[in-house]
């Protein structure tokens, strides 16, 4: 039997870099979104879920873990046409329904359109991911503009408050919300101010909103990943901290998108049904307390 672990990249990786949002395509070496690998048993089936951000990265591994799970899928996402695609013909490989939709989660209007555009077309919304994130890297808090703190906190979380809002009228008892912060969120990177302090942000919001939304049946958890080998890598941070990345944790390399999906099918899931107000670490071992 193959050793997952020994089987994913280490660091050093190749030295490498985007432009922003970044592309899939470019990166070395691919990221693993499990195509290949993830097995669905049923555990959505019949769902509808809204995925930010999942055009890529973890977005695209949750997308196609929710509909090999059984969910039909919309997914969000900025401008990355062809990321867009190849999720898109992977959700409708597994005979889901999928729908792609391009916009801005800064913009609360849009947010609003996703929820309609869910409900009208796939005809329920049961899940929602709010996953889409924004960062940039920066040696010095004289770098860090007011419009660069403020485009942070918009797409980040902002963003989670609308869909959320929008969202909750549709959803039945039993739907799900999960939420995508980091281990910024307790162990910030001083380069990451402002994505850090989105991060925390996103934390407490999780926990509140679940015991807003309890006694509607409800259930809203977050998950905190820790290095994730994704298009965000390279288009935002300088090359070298590229080459290291994930070399900072137990485990001693970055996490694959694969490995982050399964997590997102728990807490969407009714084998969650007990658990609501919870931050679950997959930080390859990198403490969140």
């Amino acid at each position: 039997m193959p050793d997952q672990q020994n089987a994913r990249p280490e660091p050093p990786l190749p030295r490498q870099q985007q432009d922003t949002p970044g592309l899939t395509k470019p990166m070395s070496p691919p990221p693993d979104h499990g195509e290949g690998s993830y097995r669905g048993s049923g555990r959505l089936q019949g769902k509808v879920a809204l995925i930010t951000g999942g055009d890529s990265g973890i977005g695209r591994a949750v997308a196609i873990a929710f509909a090999r799970e059984g969910a039909d899928v919309l997914i969000s996402y900025l401008n990355e046409h062809e990321d867009a695609r190849e999720t898109a013909r992977w959700v409708e490989q597994a005979g889901r329904r999928v729908v792609s939709v391009a916009g801005d989660v800064a913009d609360e209007a849009h947010c609003r359109s996703l929820v309609d555009r869910a409900v009208s077309e796939l005809g329920d919304l049961d899940i929602l991911v709010n996953n889409a994130a924004h960062q940039m890297t920066f040696d010095s808090l004289d770098q860090i503009s007011a419009e660069e703190w403020d485009l942070t906190f918009r797409t980040n979380i902002h963003s989670q408050f609308y869909l959320a809002k929008a969202a909750v009228p549709h959803m039945k008892p039993g739907s799900a919300i999960v939420n995508t912060t980091s281990i910024n969120a307790k162990d910030p990177s001083p380069s990451l101010l402002a994505y850090a302090t989105t991060k925390g942000a996103i934390a407490n919001f999780t926990i509140g909103l679940a015991k807003l939304l309890a006694e509607k049946g409800i259930r809203v958890n977050a998950v905190a990943p820790g290095p994730v080998w994704t298009p965000l890598i390279p288009s935002t941070m300088p090359e070298e901290k590229v080459e290291s990345f994930g070399g900072n944790t137990p485990l001693g390399r970055p996490a694959q998108p694969a490995e982050l999906a399964p997590a997102y099918v728990l807490l969407a899931s009714n084998e969650a049904s007990y658990i609501t107000g919870a931050v679950l670490a997959v930080t390859g071992g990198r403490p969140m307390f």
